[in-house]
């Protein structure tokens, strides 16, 4: 429990506190104010002098205590939920397992201190100083770190999600295990961010947002191999989605899988929210070739614009059923040397027997060449 004697001289005010402090600071005669478990919520403690103080599980809930000085101070399991600590000044300090979610830390000066499990859930740390902290495994959920230095701090796994860190310096940070999930960064210094546990042979990255893939792709065999399976397995299959063009499209998809590839199906006519361009592109990007019917075409069109232009690697097979007229502006891909020409077929049961020939040797046989060439 907390010294009663410094208790009463801290209700004091600041200044007979810090004179207190001054007294019996040199030569050796340095007091340390016993202030564990104390209750001091809600208190105004604004330019209070806490150097090397024990303030271990106080509770400073909405307190105030802006350019205070906590250097060295032992704060772990204190709770400063909601606490301001503008501009204060916590070099070196223990502040293990605090609880500091909503505090306010602006320009709060926290070099080398230990925040190891501390919550700092949407706390405000604008332009704060905590180069060489410790954070290992601490909440900063929605933690406002725009503007901050955290030049080689330990962020090891460490909870970013929707942490903002816009404008802020992570340079030399090791971030090992951290989730990263719609993290901010805009305008962030990020390199030589180190991904790899301090008894590993060091790898940086330049890139928060890569830098969970890249050790996965070094750590996991299998991410590797689905990596693998995905570059040379995955078929995009583009058509409309109407009833009838359901089913051939359909038997399409299950003929290939049957064949050892992994087809995707793009269905058009689902949601329009989502930029659908945009993940056409993407899924294109992934994929060994591209199976497009271009039968009673609506959103093809506008799709094999953005795909065909930009992907010399990927092959583009189109496919029609007889009786069936292109539309008029397809005319523009066949100048594409990886558009392959167009297959005609009579009905599914024709298309399923000459699938193997007709379409995936053809496109597999261009997707190596074009691959040789980039």
């Amino acid at each position: 429990m907390a010294n009663e004697g410094h208790l009463a001289l801290l209700k004091k005010g600041a200044r007979k506190w810090n004179a207190w402090r001054r007294e019996h600071r040199p030569k050796g005669r340095r007091v340390t104010p016993d202030l564990y478990g104390a209750d001091l919520a809600g208190r105004k403690l604004d330019g209070y002098d806490f150097y090397g103080a024990n303030l271990g599980k106080a509770d400073l809930t909405c307190a105030s205590a802006q350019r205070a000085r906590f250097d060295k101070a032992f704060l772990e399991d204190a709770n400063l939920f909601s606490a301001v600590l503008t501009e204060s000044v916590f070099w070196r300090a223990a502040m293990a397992g605090a609880d500091l979610r909503r505090a306010t830390l602006t320009k709060a000066r926290l070099p080398a201190v230990d925040l190891t499990g501390s919550n700092l859930g949407e706390a405000d740390l604008r332009d704060a100083h905590l180069p060489k902290a410790t954070l290992r495994c601490a909440n900063l959920w929605h933690t406002d770190l725009s503007g901050s230095h955290l030049r080689q701090a330990t962020l090891q796994g460490a909870n970013l999600v929707f942490c903002n860190l816009n404008d802020s310096d992570l340079s030399g940070s090791y971030i090992y295990g951290i989730s990263a999930w719609n993290v901010s960064v805009q305008g962030a210094k990020q390199t030589d961010l180190v991904i790899t546990r301090r008894t590993q042979p060091i790898i940086t990255v330049d890139n928060l947002e890569v830098a969970q893939f890249i050790y996965l792709l070094l750590d996991n065999k299998r991410v590797r191999d689905v990596i693998d399976t995905v570059t040379s397995k995955v078929v995009l299959i583009l058509g409309r989605f109407s009833p009838d063009r359901k089913v051939v499209l359909d038997q399409l998809k299950l003929k290939l899988r049957l064949l050892g590839y992994s087809p995707v199906l793009f269905d058009f006519e689902g949601p329009e929210s989502r930029d659908i361009t945009e993940t056409v592109s993407i899924l294109a990007h992934l994929s060994r070739f591209v199976i497009a019917d271009i039968t009673d075409a609506r959103s093809i069109p506008q799709e094999l614009a953005a795909i065909v232009p930009t992907l010399p690697s990927v092959p583009v097979q189109p496919i029609i059923q007889v009786g069936a007229s292109e539309y008029g502006m397809f005319e523009h891909f066949k100048r594409y040397s990886w558009v392959l020409p167009i297959f005609q077929y009579e009905d599914s049961p024709q298309l399923m027997a000459d699938i193997e020939a007709v379409i995936i040797r053809p496109a597999e046989e261009l997707a190596i060449r074009q691959r040789l060439r980039s």
